[in-house]
């Protein structure tokens, strides 16, 4: 990092990743700091204090500041970098998109379910779709129809379910809004963390079809939603 880049690391919109050198926006972005202990510690919210290392947020990014070296050299210290940093991630980003999910079901911006999800379709109301990553891809084609607008997979179904008290599910609607916002972002910096050496996906983790917002979506297992 030179001069410049620090001055730069942590004002305006974008960032520069510690590996690649490319200057992102935050949302494509992972942040972390180094703890008083020298241990590395990933800053998903960005907002604890201290100077932030800022990586894009993919898993071969991620792999290679950890084996070698670039946090070191970032914070200009020895630190210490956990093995499973990688998966660590994925398994808070899923955690966070959960969260975030049951904020939007009990703020009445996000139901589940088929007929339910449809009718917010059919009415304008929502503005994101989640579906379950190892959904049936016939049961949500079907389900999409002429929809146009973005869709993320982060999730399995029985984990979607969980957020929304029932044993499986396919189909979310989310309304507009903030949460809406926030997880279409973690959902895309989940599916980056997929792309490394040899890795196509998760069983958590799945890729956003291709819609209005450019994004491509990936089937994983074949299963109907319960009803």
């Amino acid at each position: 990092m030179d001069d410049n880049d620090e001055d730069e690391a942590e004002a305006g919109p974008l960032r520069r990743c510690a590996v690649t050198r490319e200057r992102l926006a935050t949302e494509r972005m992972i942040r972390f700091v180094v703890a008083p202990s020298g241990d590395v510690v990933p800053d998903l919210a960005a907002r604890l204090p201290g100077r932030g290392i800022w990586l894009s947020a993919r898993g071969d990014v991620i792999e290679t500041a950890r084996t070698r070296g670039a946090f070191s050299k970032a914070a200009r210290r020895p630190v210490t970098v956990p093995s499973d940093l990688l998966s660590g991630l994925r398994v808070a980003l899923a955690r966070r998109i959960g969260e975030q999910l049951g904020l939007a079901r009990r703020a009445g911006q996000a139901v589940a379910g088929f007929s339910k999800a449809r009718e917010w379709l059919a009415t304008n109301e929502a503005v994101l779709v989640v579906q379950a990553a190892d959904g049936s891809p016939e049961e949500r084609a079907r389900f999409l129809g002429a929809w146009t607008g973005p869709v993320v997979t982060p999730l399995d179904g029985a984990t979607l379910g969980g957020v929304f008290g029932r044993d499986h599910a396919v189909h979310v609607a989310v309304a507009e809004g903030r949460l809406a916002e926030r997880i279409s972002t973690e959902s895309g910096r989940l599916a980056g963390l997929a792309e490394t050496a040899g890795v196509t996906g998760s069983p958590h983790v799945g890729r956003t079809r291709e819609r209005a917002n450019g994004q491509t979506a990936t089937a994983r297992h074949n299963r109907t939603e319960r009803t």
